[in-house]
């Protein structure tokens, strides 16, 4: 087993990727974001003002070892989309993209049509491709074969906190594509993250449990060791699921009592 985490020519230590959004303060956010470990930090450029640098960001308080990772998130059409990643490209964040197009505003579920659309388009133009997807294994097949450089199921709607629904979403998936499978949105506790990774999941990204916890910091740090625990778990390979108990010690040779 790998100890990185490759997403194109990228490659990152930690399996934590961490979002910045619904924090109290900057400087919570920042903190959060040292305790978490993480290496990659999502923005929605859609509520960043780059046409003022001079204004304060939250982008200022991103660690400077911490790479940001440009998120398309309430974009809702292709087009959309496309020009929320070029402008992160023009304004030097990179090509590095998560790519994420709502198909209902309720739900915030993602189109997979648009997506599936956007991600030919975006790896046509150099970018590098992190998609924002619904759990269904045929689209993540698509999505692979379209280029995609990591593919995101959702574990649950976005900020829900209901965590993995269908953990063997994980598994269909790991099946059928050659790209890292990472689980975003729903997670809300370390068990979760836990689950996630011990499934299989070469990454989880979180945001609301982190930022909404009583205590945030406290909260990203738990996330880390729950998905370091998860990872190391599932490379040991867990005892098989037995259908009736068997004695923790060996019965054969043993002197029988009265001897």
């Amino acid at each position: 087993m790998s100890n990185v985490l490759q997403i194109g020519d990228y490659t990152f230590r930690s399996r934590l990727i961490v979002g910045t959004g619904k924090y109290e303060t900057h400087a919570m956010m920042r903190e959060a974001i040292d305790a978490s470990g993480t290496e990659l930090v999502t923005v929605a450029l859609r509520r960043v003002n780059l046409n003022n640098p001079d204004e304060p960001s939250l982008l200022d308080f991103i660690p400077e070892n911490v790479r940001i990772l440009p998120n398309t998130a309430g974009c809702y059409t292709v087009d959309e989309a496309l020009t929320v990643a070029r402008l992160a490209r023009a304004a030097g964040i990179g090509t590095l993209v998560k790519l994420e197009i709502i198909g209902d505003k309720n739900l915030l579920w993602p189109d997979p049509i648009a997506t599936l659309e956007a991600t030919k388009i975006l790896v046509r133009e150099g970018f590098t491709v992190m998609v924002y997807t619904t759990p269904d294994p045929v689209l993540a097949k698509y999505l692979d074969q379209a280029g995609a450089h990591a593919i995101m199921p959702l574990g649950s709607p976005i900020g829900s906190g209901q965590g993995v629904l269908d953990v063997e979403a994980i598994h269909r998936f790991k099946h059928r594509v050659s790209v890292p499978v990472i689980v975003d949105a729903g997670i809300g506790s370390p068990q979760d993250a836990c689950l996630a990774m011990e499934s299989g999941a070469d990454a989880v990204l979180i945001n609301t449990a982190i930022a909404q916890a009583k205590n945030p910091v406290l909260m990203a740090r738990a996330m880390k060791l729950a998905v370091e625990a998860g990872r190391l778990g599932f490379e040991a390979g867990r005892m098989p699921r037995l259908a009736q108990a068997a004695a923790s010690s060996p019965t054969s040779g043993m002197m029988a009592l009265g001897q």
